[in-house]
C-alpha cells in the first residue's frame, strides 16, 4: 500500500505573484469602468458644469449681450429685491407651485390606485393616461391655446352649447383665475400619467404578503392604505414631489405660449423673468443673478422635502 503523495510546499514567490496578478486585475477593472464612465463625465461636465460656472461668473458682472462685461458685485443680487416684476413674479410661482403640487399629486396617486390591480381594461386605462406624454410640452401648450381660444377653439362652443357659460369667455388672458386654470389643466393632462407611472411602480414594489397579513388581522382599506401603503411608499412619494416641486418653480412653457404673461403680468413665472431680462432687456449678468438666486432655493427646497420625508420614514 502506497501512502497519498503530500502536498508539496508553495514556493515564496507563489503569494506575492498571486496578489500582484490579483492587484493587476482590480486596476484593469478600474481602468475599464473609468473608461465607461468618461463619456458620462464628458457630457456633465461640459453641458452641467461648465454652464453652472459661467452663470455664477456672469451673476458677479453687468453683462449686456453686445458689449464687454464689468464686475458690480452685488448689485446683481441686491436689485431683485428691488424690482417689482420679480416680487410679483416670486409670490405667483409659489402659490403655482403649492396649488399644482398638491392637484398633480392627488391625482397622479389616484390614477395610480384606480389601474394598480390587474383586471379587465387596466391596460387600456394604463395607455390612454401616459398617452399625453407622447406629445411635446410646447406642442401640447399651443394645441390648448387652440383649443381654448375664444375665436376659434372649440371649448366655448362647447361649453356655451351645455349652459354652463354665457357666451365666450377668454380662457388664457380674460382674468388672472382663467389664465392660471388654464395651465393647471393642461400641466395635470399633460404631466399626470407620467408620475401615476411612477407612483404605479412604487406600489407595485409593495409585496403582495402584507397586504394579506393585514386583512388577515381585519383592518379595512382605509387602515391598510394609511398604515401600509403610505409608508411604504415614502421615498417614491418623496422622489415625485420633488420633481413636481422643481418643476412647478421652472415652469415657463405653459406660461409663455397660453398667457405670454397676463393679463396684467398676473401669470408671470419667475423663468419668465429671466428670459425677459436675457433676452427683452439683453442684461445677462441680471439674469444670471436671478438664476443662481432661484438655483439656491431650488436646492433647499429639495433638501428639506427630502429630510422631512426620511424622518418620518424613519
Amino acid at each position: 500500500m502506497t501512502s497519498p503523495p503530500r502536498d508539496r510546499a508553495e514556493p515564496r514567490h507563489a503569494a506575492p505573484r498571486r496578489a500582484r496578478r490579483a492587484l493587476g486585475g482590480r486596476r484593469w477593472r478600474a481602468l475599464v469602468g473609468a473608461a465607461y464612465a468618461t463619456p458620462t463625465a464628458v457630457v456633465v461636465g461640459l453641458f452641467f458644469l461648465v454652464p453652472l460656472v459661467l452663470v455664477g461668473w456672469m451673476s458677479l458682472h453687468r453683462w449686456p449681450l453686445l458689449g464687454k462685461p464689468t464686475l458690480n458685485l452685488p448689485d446683481n443680487f441686491t436689485g431683485i429685491a428691488d424690482d417689482e416684476l420679480v416680487e410679483s413674479a416670486v409670490w405667483f410661482t409659489l402659490k403655482y407651485t403649492a396649488v399644482m403640487t398638491a392637484l398633480l399629486f392627488v391625482v397622479a396617486f389616484g390614477l395610480a390606485l384606480l389601474v394598480q390591480h390587474r383586471r379587465r381594461g387596466v391596460g387600456f386605462l394604463r395607455t390612454a393616461f401616459l398617452l399625453p406624454m407622447a406629445v411635446g410640452f410646447a406642442s401640447a401648450s399651443l394645441l390648448f391655446l387652440g383649443l381654448l381660444s375664444d375665436e376659434i377653439g372649440p371649448v366655448n362652443d362647447l361649453l356655451s352649447w351645455l349652459g354652463l357659460v354665457d357666451g365666450y369667455v377668454s380662457w388664457t388672458s380674460g382674468s388672472p383665475e382663467t389664465a392660471l386654470g388654464s395651465a393647471v389643466v393642461l400641466v395635470l393632462w399633460r404631466f399626470a400619467g407620467f408620475n401615476m407611472l411612477v407612483l404605479l411602480t412604487g406600489l407595485q414594489a409593495i409585496p403582495p404578503d402584507v397586504y394579506e397579513a393585514a386583512r388577515i388581522d381585519g383592518a379595512n382599506r382605509w387602515q391598510t392604505f394609511h398604515r401600509i401603503t403610505l409608508p411604504l411608499m415614502r421615498p417614491t412619494i418623496a422622489l415625485v414631489l420633488t420633481v413636481m416641486s422643481t418643476g412647478s418653480l421652472l415652469a415657463f412653457d405653459q406660461f409663455w405660449i397660453l398667457t405670454r404673461g397676463g393679463p396684467d403680468n398676473s401669470t408671470t413665472s419667475l423663468v419668465m423673468v429671466i428670459y425677459r431680462e436675457a433676452f427683452v432687456r439683453l442684461d445677462l449678468g441680471s439674469a444670471a443673478g436671478i438664476s443662481v438666486a432661484l438655483l439656491v432655493v431650488l436646492v433647499v427646497v429639495n433638501v428639506v422635502q427630502f429630510r422631512v420625508l426620511r424622518r418620518r420614514s424613519e
